[in-house]
């Protein structure tokens, strides 16, 4: 049933999703479909390019849904990713997200970013405290939503760590917690779910001592995620390799995120599961040309599969990355979208 059911949400997206991925080919006019020549490989991982998506934030008061219908409407494309947040104690996918994920002729996978402590640490949900929310979320599941769908288990837990004895919150911690979130999901049927550990990926975190005890195996992980954002001024702005690859100076001997995931766990998919741009300050074109270079470079990051941003009005550290904050930014990150690479 399952293998049915996943071919038949592959087919959707291979169908509708977008242009092929073909050297040399123009910018797929807006509204127009095109068929794909790529396909898609296991666990949602498209065979060319990357996936574009989204969490369109409300702007104005808007909910989430409509915030997605608008800003759809603006880059003149369907996502390919739809992406939500939700927390211990909620059943997901809901239903407006489930309409969003089986609406005709729009292809979108889901990316649920998932928190399940409800108040509990890290080593009390390893140890089964939230087990009975776990098993009534996986039997929502497998009664209301039995297509493939994206699962983040608590999304950038690096700056939460607390490495001392008993804190429960150690990067051993997380790692207990993710894993037995996953088996306990699976193992009571939720066998859909394309389980993505997702990172902040700053080489703040990554040159910790305990960083990579924070990864829960491959055997638990189908995709490897991080946030990266663009904004301001130093470290925080800079090339596209920055977005894919950022480094500090007073950390030498972090490679890039890219560059370790692809070490550590070779021939994982990659996510952009968070990214924005922010306007340079004194620079009106900064923000425009930045997604024009996107477009150009982001080949250059093939392990990269997915690029989900984050369009928001305004964020009390990066500012507003909502692509409309010049007409100049929307034209540029419309014309992106529109690329055969991010309609795989």
């Amino acid at each position: 049933m399952f293998r049915k059911l996943f071919l038949a949400v592959v087919l959707v997206v291979v169908l509708i999703a977008g242009a092929a991925c073909q050297p040399g080919q123009k910018s797929t006019p807006a509204g127009k479909v095109v068929k794909s020549t790529c396909g898609v490989g296991t666990k949602l991982t498209p065979k060319c390019g990357a996936w574009w998506g989204v969490a369109a934030n409300p702007l104005a008061g808007e909910s989430w849904d409509q915030a997605l219908t608008n800003f759809e409407n603006q880059i003149q494309r369907p996502v390919n990713i739809a992406h939500y947040y939700h927390s211990s104690g909620q059943l997901f996918p809901t239903a407006t997200e489930i309409a969003r994920a089986n609406q005709a002729g729009k292809g979108r996978l889901l990316l649920i970013n998932y928190k399940p402590e409800g108040g509990k640490t890290w080593a009390q949900v390893a140890a089964g405290a939230q087990d009975q929310r776990l098993d009534e979320l996986a039997a929502y599941v497998k009664a209301h939503f039995n297509q493939p769908f994206f699962l983040v288990i608590h999304h950038e837990p690096e700056n939460e760590v607390v490495q001392t004895s008993g804190s429960g919150y150690s990067a051993q911690d997380y790692r207990a917690m993710y894993r037995h979130v996953v088996q306990r999901l699976r193992g009571n049927g939720a066998t859909q779910i394309v389980t993505v550990m997702n990172y902040i990926g700053l080489p703040t975190w990554g040159s910790k001592s305990w960083f990579e005890d924070l990864y829960p195996g491959n055997d638990v992980v189908d995709w490897i995620a991080y946030d990266p954002y663009i904004f301001g001024s130093g470290d925080y702005w800079g090339p596209v390799s920055d977005l894919f690859n950022r480094k500090f100076s007073q950390y030498p001997n972090w490679p890039g995120f890219y560059t370790w995931a692809t070490q550590f766990a070779p021939g994982k998919p990659l996510m952009l599961a968070e990214w924005g741009v922010a306007e340079q300050p004194g620079n009106p074109a900064g923000k425009p040309d930045f997604f024009k270079a996107v477009g150009s470079q982001a080949k250059n990051w093939p392990a990269v599969k997915a690029m989900v941003y984050w369009n928001a009005a305004s964020d009390r550290t990066v500012g507003a990355t909502r692509i409309d904050s010049t007409t100049a930014s929307l034209q540029a990150y419309r014309t992106t979208g529109l690329l055969p690479y991010f309609n795989p």
